[in-house]
């Protein structure tokens, strides 16, 4: 693989302001997790938060699975802006989309992607798992948008 072919899916794509609060909080969230142990501490305790003890750790262990799933058996190393940086990149675009179809029920279109993501023979477990880790982002967004909780914000860059 050749730097091209290693930075091309670190290529800017959009900024997260333009995205659905779904899709933009995947991101924010594999960002999260691939920071440090402590944002990893974090997103379980927002899971908890929001979904109580049992559930919100099922949910994390749904979501840590699924990142190490991805680190671990990817097709490539996915590439990820900073956790601060206002656009995102070619992978986490494909993330993001497959985590969207995924907590829309559409299993072919989300196992499509995860094709791309991991090796063939792993991608229907990512897909399931993307599908927990999506609907609990769905509820999660429809929860903020009763409480009145903006998601998206207009800066750019």
């Amino acid at each position: 693989m050749n730097v091209s072919q290693r930075s091309r899916g670190g290529a800017p794509v959009g900024f997260l302001s333009e995205l659905g609060p779904i899709e933009a909080n995947a991101i924010t969230y594999l960002r999260l997790w691939c920071q440090s142990v402590d944002a990893q501490d974090a997103i379980a305790r927002d899971f908890q938060v929001v979904f109580g003890e049992t559930r919100g750790r099922k949910i994390t262990d749904s979501f840590e699975a699924l990142c190490k799933l991805c680190v671990e058996n990817g097709r490539r190393p996915l590439m990820r802006h900073g956790l601060d940086c206002k656009c995102f990149g070619a992978d986490e675009s494909c993330f993001a989309n497959f985590i969207g179809y995924a907590s829309e029920g559409a299993r072919e279109d989300a196992l499509m992607i995860a094709m791309t993501i991991v090796k063939p023979e792993k991608a229907q477990v990512l897909a399931g798992l993307a599908e927990d880790f999506g609907l609990a982002l769905r509820t999660i967004t429809a929860k903020c948008q009763l409480s009145g909780q903006a998601f998206h914000g207009n800066t750019l860059h």
